[in-house]
């Protein structure tokens, strides 16, 4: 994995990650938009709004010509409980060695209970069909976010 960040309007360097179902190469999508969401914990109450968000406008989603992609350092072990608790349609990646996370610079120091806790920054992108960075949602609160994403991905 290149030992960079990228920016909206670059490419998506291609990378191949552990997610449920087997590895996922994002090359493997190409010709497709993709939604690509990191989000800090399976089973927590922010993630799981946001994921059954994601879910019930999947169908949307997928009319756009989109594939959504979710992203956080569990394992895809919980990625898998997680994914059939929800019944979610689309795969989950797990970071655990965090170089997706460092690649989209998500990784920020929280508070949590007044403490400095390292975690991902809750965060989308949106990737074009060419497979070029078009639009990223950082440090955004769950509650109309996925409706943004679509009309977004539907505008592209």
């Amino acid at each position: 994995m290149p030992d960079v960040t990228i920016a909206v309007d670059q490419p998506v360097p291609d990378f191949t990650a552990p997610a449920t179902g087997g590895d996922f190469t994002l090359s493997s999508l190409k010709g497709k938009k993709i939604v690509l969401y990191f989000y800090p914990k399976d089973n927590t109450p922010g993630c799981t709004r946001e994921g059954m968000e994601f879910r019930d406008l999947y169908p949307k989603f997928k009319k756009a010509g989109a594939t959504i992609v979710g992203v956080s350092r569990d394992s895809v072990r919980s990625h898998e409980n997680f994914k059939t608790k929800l019944e979610l349609p689309f795969t989950l990646v797990s970071d655990g060695d965090e170089a997706l996370c460092s690649l989209f610079n998500v990784i920020k120091m929280k508070k949590m209970y007044g403490k400095e806790v390292r975690g991902i920054e809750r965060s989308t992108f949106l990737i074009d069909a060419s497979g070029v960075l078009r639009q990223e949602w950082r440090g955004l609160k769950v509650p109309g976010h996925v409706e943004e994403v679509l009309e977004a991905v539907q505008a592209l």
